[in-house]
């Protein structure tokens, strides 16, 4: 079942396009990394998709409806950013209770259990946390929510690397046992890339890349070897990224096209053939330049 459907999805801002042309579907049950750098339209996507905002062209289907404005997307949709705003005369213990009450399938064991692993005090309230201790509780009540469609948009702002880890564990044993279509954002793949089975990946408004995790990682090849040997079996190749290597050596990375017998002969020639992150691979689609930042140097 899709639970998402985009066809040629464009929002703008007078005549500044933030979404251009975006076509792809999320099917239920699933978690879908949306990757990209600051700035490239991943917020404007998801409050789209949340029904927030309303696109400028194209069609955005959510549960089958167009979800701005819609009362059945609100009811089965939890949107966590770093923004979310609580009632002020709330402590964080009321906000649970409350949170109870509002969602069907609200855990307040597991609320409770994840409040006290992480040290919050019930008589804190939410306007008064550090950054962290916001996302904190605001992924705890994403998590323990469990509604249909859960939207994280870069929740572990603020978070140091140890909690981080943890909320990343503990929204995937969730999932696990109850699963939900989950879209997470953030620029950070290789935080989020086990937690994953999708990732789309957008830049300046576009789509670059949909496809399954473990495709991602084999999209791209490096090749390493002397200069003239790269260039000679790059010919016609589609790079992803370049820089040299001392005098004569040269680094590529090259679109994956290549079958074992090719890579086989490449490596007699004597290149090094080696795999790319898919973090790197995101990053190399992204980037505005195909060398990197040593050329601006060496250009002096």
């Amino acid at each position: 079942m899709t639970v998402i459907e985009c066809r040629e999805l464009t929002k703008s801002y007078r005549k500044k396009h933030a979404l251009h042309n975006l076509t792809f579907s999320i099917e239920r049950n699933t978690i879908t990394g949306l990757i990209g750098r600051n700035g490239a339209g991943k917020t404007t996507l998801l409050k789209i998709i949340a029904g927030f905002y309303k696109q400028t062209s194209g069609e955005i289907l959510v549960f089958g409806e167009k979800p701005f404005n819609n009362l059945k997307v609100s009811q089965n949709m939890i949107f966590i950013d770093d923004q979310i705003i609580f009632p002020p005369a709330l402590s964080l213990s009321d906000i649970l209770v409350e949170a109870g009450r509002f969602y069907p399938n609200w855990d307040m064991t597991i609320a409770k259990g994840l409040f006290d692993y992480f040290s919050l005090d019930p008589k804190q309230y939410h306007q008064n946390l550090s950054k962290g201790m916001k996302s904190t509780f605001n992924a705890i009540i994403g998590i323990a929510a469990r509604v249909p469609l859960t939207i994280f948009d870069e929740p572990t702002t603020g978070m140091d690397a140890a909690v981080r880890k943890d909320f990343y564990r503990a929204l995937l044993k969730d999932y696990l046992e109850h699963p939900r279509t989950i879209l997470l954002s953030s620029h950070h793949l290789n935080e989020v890339e086990d937690l994953l089975e999708h990732i789309l990946l957008i830049d300046e408004g576009e789509k670059r890349l949909h496809m399954t995790v473990d495709d991602l990682k084999q999209y791209a090849i490096a090749v390493s070897g002397p200069e003239n040997l790269i260039d000679e079996w790059a010919l016609g190749k589609e790079i992803l990224y370049k820089k040299q290597v001392g005098a004569y050596g040269k680094y590529v990375v090259l679109k994956n096209d290549f079958t074992d017998e090719m890579l086989t002969q490449a490596k007699q020639k004597g290149l090094q053939i080696t795999a790319v992150s898919a973090e790197d691979v995101c990053m190399y689609m992204t980037n505005k330049r195909k060398g990197g930042v040593d050329d601006v140097f060496s250009k002096r």
